[in-house]
């Protein structure tokens, strides 16, 4: 019958939101640790030259016992770096940008934990670092190697204090290094070469981003891990595990980035936009240790003598903040680049949702509230949708009684029966679909905002009131111990929190408004839903159920309101 279908589709819809999200691409374990003593040191070097057009392979390490972070940066001569959203180190041997600290983010909600850590030197359990430099085809040309130690003009990089970096061959090539910092996570690398001997030499300028370990992530169907870059206006993005069996990755651009972007955190690397750039992802093993890199080759330029060449690199390491990497697009010309923030499919929602709520976070100042506040203007823009989908349920309710009388008239008849209720629905103005169309707009809204809560880091740790100290995790409360009054943890699929409970409570009521399904099997079904909804969307990040019980709230609210009016008991 055309109201039981209607039923049967929203519960289809409804299980397909969540079912999709939980169950078919569920959260993969974290692969087992290496034991540190097994682990070598990550591989370090360049690119090859241009007689070969590609940018150069780190080498492998001898195999080695890996060091803490804080023992690695105390060995060599360093560069000190600070600035307002970063702190670290360079090493003056290699030129390596390797140490580096956000100041501003944490690893927990409590600012008293450990701040992130992005980039470890090569010495470590898990290095990850950016060198830049010059190859040539000429072995006999001596470049600066991974073991260059380089001279620095000053003892700390800053945004107000640019540091010059300089090392000769010896034969007659000066290499300087400018580098300079912002406020915030881009660094600008100029490089030269100035030839002081008797011939011309070739060179082509790289850069590269290696990560010698396989970091644990999400592994989750909507967020994309790994390298990635823009190429040619592109996007290409490759898993830890793509690349691991593709071994390799490259195709010539003129401008775009590459990197190796985490959840919340990026390294990134721009390419030039007047010249064309070889780039390559590579995956190699050193000591059954496996190794990523993102790296570039740029054209090869020809010095003569008494003259000299430079190039300007841009390389931004930090947290993916939505405006910030929006005004590096423009700012830097890097095409683009805010689709290093995985929005999705529903890229054409996803970001004015997320400029929505962060408006309304300038308003309110709390995320929390300005997730309540979005959804009041969601439901004011849907109203007219909403209220005429509200007056065909309130109808279909009122029609109840005599859809029953049919359904009992006709029981052995349906296509008489089928026949007679159409005909009582024409003579009414009801529309049984009419209640499915605000479920259907609701699907590419909820996966929008599960999608705004889950990648952008702005939700990270983001407060709203009372326990909820982080509105993308769960809410922390659970049922099975009384949240909290019982001194043990339940298992995670009993962590049934204070919010998923209020959703469900909400979602219960709106039941109740709706028209009740006459088969006494469907009814059943339907009342098990809220009771199975608050279970499965207890470890949905908790922005995203305070939304859907508010949500929830105000589309009750309206309907009973409707229901009224049109004289329907409630």
């Amino acid at each position: 019958m055309p109201d039981q279908k209607n039923i049967i589709i929203a519960i289809a819809i409804s299980l397909a939101i969540v079912l999709g999200f939980e169950f078919l691409w569920p959260a993969k374990p974290a692969p087992a640790p290496v034991p540190v003593a097994q682990q070598a040191a990550a591989p370090t070097g360049a690119p090859q030259p241009a007689s070969t057009a590609s940018a150069p392979t780190v080498p492998g390490s001898p195999a080695q016992t890996a060091l803490n972070r804080s023992e690695a940066v105390a060995q060599g001569q360093r560069l000190k770096i600070e600035t307002p959203q970063l702190a670290g180190s360079l090493s003056l041997v290699g030129s390596r940008l390797d140490d580096l600290t956000l100041v501003n983010y944490h690893e927990t909600p409590d600012t008293a934990s450990p701040r992130i850590a992005l980039l470890s030197p090569k010495t470590t359990a898990e290095p990850y670092y950016a060198e830049f430099g010059w190859v040539s085809g000429d072995t006999a040309v001596k470049v600066p190697g991974p073991d260059a130690v380089w001279q620095a003009d000053a003892d700390v990089l800053t945004p107000q204090s640019p540091v010059m970096l300089l090392w000769s061959n010896g034969e007659g090539l000066v290499f300087k290094r400018t580098l300079k910092v912002d406020e915030n996570f881009m660094f600008t690398i100029t490089d030269s070469v100035e030839n002081t001997g008797g011939k011309a030499v070739t060179l082509n300028p790289y850069g590269l981003i290696a990560r010698g370990y396989t970091p644990h992530t999400q592994d989750f169907y909507i967020l994309h891990e790994g390298p990635l870059g823009v190429f040619d206006s592109t996007l290409k993005e490759l898993k830890y595990k793509t690349l691991k069996e593709e071994k390799a990755f490259s195709t010539d651009s003129k401008g775009g980035w590459l990197g190796i972007t985490d959840k919340y955190w990026l390294t990134a690397i721009d390419l030039d936009n007047d010249t064309s750039s070889k780039a390559r992802f590579l995956y190699t093993t050193s000591d059954q240790k496996d190794r990523y890199q993102a790296d570039f080759l740029g054209e090869a330029r020809t010095i003569e003598p008494g003259q000299s060449v430079a190039v300007k690199t841009d390389f931004f390491a930090g947290a993916k903040q939505v405006k910030l990497l929006d005004h590096y697009a423009e700012a830097y010309q890097i095409d683009r680049f805010d689709l290093a923030i995985d929005f999705g499919w529903f890229y054409f929602l996803t970001k004015p949702f997320f400029y929505g709520l962060q408006f309304l976070h300038g308003l309110f100042g709390n995320f929390g509230l300005a997730i309540l506040g979005f959804t009041v203007v969601l439901r004011l823009l849907m109203y007219p949708l909403a209220d005429k989908s509200f007056k065909s349920m309130s109808k279909m309710k009122k029609l109840q009684p005599q859809l029953k009388s049919l359904q009992e008239k006709y029981a052995d008849d349906r296509a008489r029966l089928n026949q007679e209720m159409m005909a009582l629905y024409k003579k009414e103005g009801a529309n049984p679909v009419a209640g499915c169309l605000p479920m259907l707009i609701q699907i590419p809204i909820f996966f929008s905002l599960y999608k705004v809560l889950f990648v952008s880091i702005e939700m990270r740790h983001a407060p709203f009131f009372g326990w909820i100290h982080d509105l993308s995790s769960p809410d922390p409360t659970t049922l099975f111990n009384l949240f909290g009054l019982l001194p043990f943890t339940p298992p995670s699929f009993l962590h049934i929190g204070v919010w998923p409970l209020i959703m469900g409570l909400t979602m219960w009521i709106q039941q109740k408004l709706n028209p009740a399904p006459a088969d006494p099997m469907q009814a059943k079904i339907m009342g098990f839903l809220p009771l199975i909804f608050t279970f499965m969307l207890a470890n949905f990040p908790a922005g995203l159920v305070i939304y859907w019980a508010w949500n929830n709230a105000l589309s009750s609210a309206q309907q009973w309101i409707i229901m009224r009016k049109a004289g329907v008991s409630a």
